[in-house]
């Protein structure tokens, strides 16, 4: 619903282009039952002349059958529609209203105030820059209140307006205002974002309309602005991510044998034509062909934009898959810990498989741990070994495939993401990702002789920093031996290393494995998982093997994160031939020889290449060592 406007009669195009060009806030009204969160809605709607004729006397005619103000129109009918909420005069459901004035569009996300009914409330809040936080000035700050404000930080609204109702039945008494306004203000300074937050206080009563649209002759106390002025004046454009530039790409367009397309919206940041992007999780690298759009191309595009981006390359993109500036990447990896609001009747158990849901990608994946359960009231930590509905915690989440993600703060798209089940296809639970985890830090309150050992206290157990060492080449190329020699070296100096070698993994891990590109892949990416755990345990993992295409090295780097180190062992195949310690050559099988049956593809990012034709067993060695040296390892 529109403001009332000269221009609609005069000139219908221009009144559209300039409502076009409105910007939209997103807002919710939260806080305990009957605390009027759905009458102040109304109260706006009303004031703001934004209610129908025909709908105000529907609203009137059921005001004396289901209202709840006595004689009053009763308001919150506007947005209360469901039979039962009328019945009992709550709401359950979130309602969406949409409403303009001459500043600014809006979009209501009316939330219900019952802890049942809590999941409804961070689904409302989840799209929102700003939150309504209503507070009945009889009772002062109660239990939703601190719940509702808590969900509202953990989604990283950033605008708060404490909207103090029902003033008029305290006569508007300042005293009452301040002192709520003081324990809301308390309690505020233990949640890192509303703490961050631009808070404002309203003494308002919805009912009867002080404070909302329009100042209130019987509060000459307050200054400040009304709560509709707030709404239209409340600056956005800080909280615009303009920097990091992340499309998700949730559909691959192909409508004829010329084009093929990547579509999708913008989540932050902006695109211009010709730009060098990365896609990932694979690291293929293009220019930006084409923005295109219904209305035709663009030069540049922006955050919120739906585009179809178009590549000078052939390279391979999926739904799912993330389109970034090559310089700006944002985190990849198959574990990160997050804070999870549990949605569910069933509990949240560690180790059970869920499917996750992050921008356009799936993932199975299930949750490792739970470092602390919050409580909501006091915001005091807890251990905890399930989460009940409505519970929130700090989690550790790990997928079976990597995503590119970022910290939840910094972007809401790729730091968010949703919990399905895999038997109901119902949501169950919504996470923000914690990019700087807070594992090792003794985050469940337990004392300190019992804290989780910390990555700095490993490396200065072992004298050294964890990392893979990742030989790879053509089978002969002799990364076995280097491995084990290297290996030898670091265990006579004191150091802790242990050597994966493929060969060795085949007979156990990955017994059956086909050893072809594909199979050899899968062996790489097994072998990166145990690497990473030997990592965290703070040993130096050598890993031995082919690895023969760049997406599979790219994906065990990804698996890794920084603690790679790639070291390429040239070797011309015909060495490769003539060594032969496996008998892979000799036995000639069809499809399973790198370099013969399938190519080899040569290392761009290798940190250190070998040519293990003309150099000697332990001068590789002594190079490795080096190598390690000069990267601060040992």
């Amino acid at each position: 619903m529109s403001h009332q406007s000269d221009l609609i009669s005069q000139d219908i195009l221009a009144y559209l282009g300039q409502h076009e060009r409105k910007e939209l806030l997103r807002f919710l009204t939260c806080g305990n039952v009957d605390d009027g969160k759905s009458t102040l809605i109304g109260r706006l709607l009303h004031d703001s002349k934004m209610i129908y004729e025909d709908h105000m006397e529907a609203i009137t005619r059921d005001s004396k059958k289901s209202g709840t103000t006595g004689e009053e129109v009763d308001l919150a009918l506007l947005v209360d529609g469901l039979q039962a909420e009328r019945e009992q005069g709550i709401t359950i459901d979130v309602a969406y209203r949409y409403f303009s004035t001459a500043k600014r569009k809006f979009i209501i996300a009316d939330t219900p105030g019952h802890e049942q009914y809590t999941r409804n409330m961070a689904t409302g809040a989840s799209t929102c820059d700003l939150a309504i936080i209503l507070i009945d000035a009889r009772y002062g700050v109660q239990s939703q209140t601190r719940r509702h404000s808590f969900i509202a930080s953990l989604l990283g609204i950033k605008h708060i307006v404490v909207a103090v109702n029902k003033m008029d039945l305290l006569d508007f008494d300042q005293q009452v205002f301040d002192r709520i306004c003081a324990d809301y203000s308390e309690f505020a300074k233990g949640l890192e974002t509303l703490a961050n937050s631009s808070v404002h206080f309203v003494p308002m009563s919805a009912l009867k309309g002080d404070n909302v649209v329009n100042r209130s002759e019987r509060s000459p106390w307050y200054t400040g602005p009304s709560l509709m002025e707030i709404l239209e004046t409340m600056e956005l454009s800080a909280d615009r991510n303009l920097d990091d530039l992340r499309f998700p790409v949730q559909l691959v367009t192909r409508p004829n044998l010329n084009f093929r397309g990547f579509a999708g919206t913008i989540a932050s940041g902006t695109v211009n034509k010709g730009d060098e992007l990365v896609v990932l999780p694979s690291g293929k690298t293009s220019r930006v062909k084409s923005i295109v759009t219904f209305d035709g191309e663009l030069e540049v595009a922006g955050q919120g934009q739906a585009v179809t981006l178009t590549l000078e390359d052939e390279i391979d993109i999926s739904r799912g898959d993330m389109l970034t500036h090559v310089d700006n990447r944002p985190r990849i990896g198959d574990q990160f810990e997050a804070n999870l609001v549990w949605l569910a009747e069933q509990p949240m158990q560690p180790g059970r498989k869920y499917d996750i849901k992050r921008a356009s990608s799936y993932s199975p994946g299930s949750f490792s741990r739970i470092h602390f359960r919050q409580d909501v009231n006091t915001l005091e930590k807890e251990g905890a070994s399930e989460l009940a509905l409505n519970e929130i915690a700090r989690v550790e989440l790990s997928l079976e495939r990597p995503i590119a993600f970022d910290d939840y703060r910094a972007n809401r798209t790729t730091g968010a993401f949703i919990v399905i089940d895999r038997m109901t296809n119902g949501t169950v639970g919504a996470g923000m990702i914690v990019a700087e985890g807070a594992a090792g830090q003794g985050g469940s309150g337990t004392p300190d002789e019992f804290a989780h050992v910390s990555p700095v206290e490993r490396a200065e157990r072992f004298g050294q920093e964890p990392v893979t060492l990742l030989f790879t080449g053509l089978s002969g190329a002799g990364k076995s031996t280097l491995a084990y020699a290297v290996e030898r070296r670091l265990f006579d100096r004191g150091r802790a290393s242990y050597v994966l070698d493929g060969k060795v993994l085949r007979q156990d891990l990955s017994k059956g494995i086909a050893r072809d590109a594909a199979g050899r892949a899968e062996n790489l990416h097994k072998g990166a998982r145990v690497a990473r755990q030997m990592n965290h345990a703070g040993l130096i993992a050598i890993g031995a093997f082919t690895a023969p295409t760049e997406e599979s090295r790219a994906q065990a780097r990804h698996i890794l994160g920084d603690r790679c180190l790639m070291v390429y062992l040239d070797a011309p195949l015909e060495v490769c031939q003539k060594r032969d310690p496996s008998g892979l050559y000799a036995a000639g099988e069809e499809g399973t020889i790198p370099g013969v049956s399938y190519p080899y593809e040569v290392p761009t990012d290798a940190d250190l290449v070998l040519n293990t034709a003309e150099l000697d067993l332990a001068t590789c060695v002594e190079q490795v060592l080096d190598l390690l040296r000069e990267r601060s390892v040992i």
